[in-house]
Parts: C-alpha cells; sequence; structure tokens
C-alpha cells in the first residue's frame, strides 16, 4: 500500500540526490532508508529508481510517483499547519501570491481594514511568485493570487476586483510622445520592454500587435518595474503598464503615458483561489472586501 511517508522518500531522494543526503534530511540511517526502498519498489512491484553508483535516477514508474508527491504533499502540509493554527486558537493566515507588480499600493488599502475586522488572522505576502502565482496557488503555497492575467484551471476560481487601462509608456524626448494614440505599426522599429513572462500573456501581443501581424523590433524583459522606466526613460525603449502606475512614475520621471490603439485596452486585476477554499470564512471575506472596495483601486486615469 502506497503510504505519505513513501511519497516523502521520493521526494527527498530525488530533491538531495543520494541516499545518504535524504536519509539526513528524514532523519533516518541511510541503512533504514536503503531497506524503505528495496520494500516500496518491492510492493509496487516496479523498479522506482535506476541505480547509477552512489546516485539514484527515477525511473517512468518513479517519475509518475515523483508528480503524485509534488501534488499530494503540499496539500497534507497545507492542512497540517492549518490544523494547528486552530488547535492554538488561531483562525489562521491568508497567504497572498503577487502577479502584479504594481498592485501593492492597492493591496494596502485592502489589507488595513481586513486586519481589523479579522483580529485572528495573520496576512502573509508572497513576492516571489510574481511571474509562477498559478501553479502556487494549485500547490497550496499561496491561497489568494492577485493577477490581471487568469488562467483557468480546473479546481480554480477568478474574482475581478478593480479595472484599470493598459498603456504605452515612452520618454518625453521620443518621437512618439506627443501623438494621441500608437498604432501596432508604430512599434516595428522599436524595442519593447516587458517583466518575463511569456508573450502570450501580455496584453500589449494578444490585445494589440499580433492582431495587427506586427511585432517589435526587440523584445527585452527586464524583472523590475523601476529599471524598466529608467530604461524608459533614457529612451532606450518603451514599455506596456497599467496608466495608474505609469502616471504614479511620471511625477518623477519624464515620461509618457499614449493610448494603445483609438479606443485603447482595458483590463481588470482578479483575485484567484481555490474551489475548494469556498467555505474558509476569512477567505471569502477577503475577496468580499476586494470587491467592495473599488474607490480605493488606483486611477484609471485624469
Amino acid at each position: 500500500m502506497l503510504e505519505r511517508f513513501h511519497l516523502l522518500v521520493i521526494r527527498e531522494i530525488e530533491r538531495q540526490g543520494s541516499l545518504t543526503a535524504a536519509a539526513t534530511t528524514l532523519h533516518l540511517t541511510q541503512s533504514a532508508l536503503s531497506h524503505t526502498v528495496k520494500k516500496l519498489e518491492q510492493q509496487m512491484g516496479a523498479p522506482i529508481w535506476d541505480r547509477e553508483g552512489r546516485s539514484l535516477r527515477l525511473t517512468q514508474a518513479g517519475r509518475y510517483l515523483l508528480g503524485l508527491a509534488n501534488r499530494l504533499l503540499p496539500q497534507f502540509e497545507h492542512a497540517e499547519a492549518r490544523m494547528k493554527q486552530y488547535a492554538d486558537g488561531e483562525r489562521g493566515t491568508l497567504r497572498i501570491g503577487m502577479e502584479c507588480a504594481p498592485c501593492y499600493q492597492w493591496l494596502l488599502k485592502v489589507v488595513s481594514p481586513y486586519l481589523s475586522a479579522w483580529p485572528d488572522v495573520d496576512v502573509d505576502v508572497k513576492q516571489r511568485f510574481q511571474f509562477g502565482g498559478i501553479g502556487a496557488l494549485l500547490g497550496y503555497d499561496i491561497d489568494v493570487l492577485v493577477t490581471p492575467d487568469p488562467l483557468m484551471r480546473p479546481g480554480l476560481r477568478f474574482d475581478p476586483v478593480f479595472d484599470y487601462e493598459q498603456v504605452l509608456v515612452v520618454s518625453e524626448q521620443h518621437r512618439l510622445a506627443n501623438v494621441p494614440h500608437v498604432e501596432p505599426d508604430d512599434l516595428v522599429d522599436q524595442t519593447l520592454l516587458a517583466y518575463p513572462v511569456e508573450t502570450d500573456r501580455l496584453d500589449i501581443y494578444n490585445y494589440f500587435l499580433r492582431p495587427a501581424n506586427t511585432a517589435p523590433r526587440r523584445h527585452k524583459t527586464i524583472e523590475t518595474t523601476d529599471i524598466m522606466l529608467q530604461m524608459v526613460a533614457s529612451n532606450r525603449g518603451v514599455a506596456a503598464l497599467p496608466r495608474w502606475l505609469a502616471e504614479e512614475y511620471a511625477d518623477r520621471m519624464p515620461l509618457v503615458s499614449l493610448k494603445l490603439g483609438r479606443s485603447g485596452i482595458a483590463k481588470q486585476i482578479f483575485l484567484g483561489t481555490r474551489e475548494t477554499d469556498a467555505g474558509i470564512d476569512y477567505l471569502r471575506a477577503f475577496v468580499e472586501l476586494a470587491r467592495d472596495m473599488k474607490n480605493s483601486a488606483p486611477r484609471v486615469g485624469r
């Protein structure tokens, strides 16, 4: 019978790369772990590892079990942490992942009244999932994902919380700085600066460039908003960003925001959650508060 401990063994051997290192992590002797490995393969009736000297390499069956371990173990760990919080008299911790770099200001306006309304709930913001939040949500690393680009997956739901406009940001010295709006052909000789995500998740490609069968001369990825807009202000490229973010930086940098097309590109920010968490009152309250606080959203224009 496959047990949780077997999944722990498979995951740790893969993580550590050897029986010796995995045994240390699992607080076992190497002989005890070797016995467990041998017994597990006997129970499964198929080899799980190929031996290469002192190293172990997963077989096809082993890779299947590793995938199972990576899906199930975080759920066990999440449930145990929540049960401990209940046992300690705590309501829980709301872990928020951000895929929207400029949304922290808005998030603070939501978190402040939320903490007052729910004094027995802690809030933790996970920044490392800025460009990979869907996997973190499915893997139980976070409970709420703030994103402008929801990817529909079984078991997830996304609630819209506020609207904004995506604009092209250029330097005041740029040749396009004084036009009323830009067209796709205006970017064919430009360097487009963007966050390091797939281009099929970038609005400027999906709603502006690809429908016109055009592309920028160069696509360059930059992780931080500050550096990206310093580059734009120095006339070393252009960037597509939310209008409220561009206008905030325009107060201290020589930047201009331009409509993408005559009608512009309208977008929304969503909160993603797991459907199985729908009954958690403090999580549902956070989503409802965020939806009710539309007036706290950043400005979408002047």
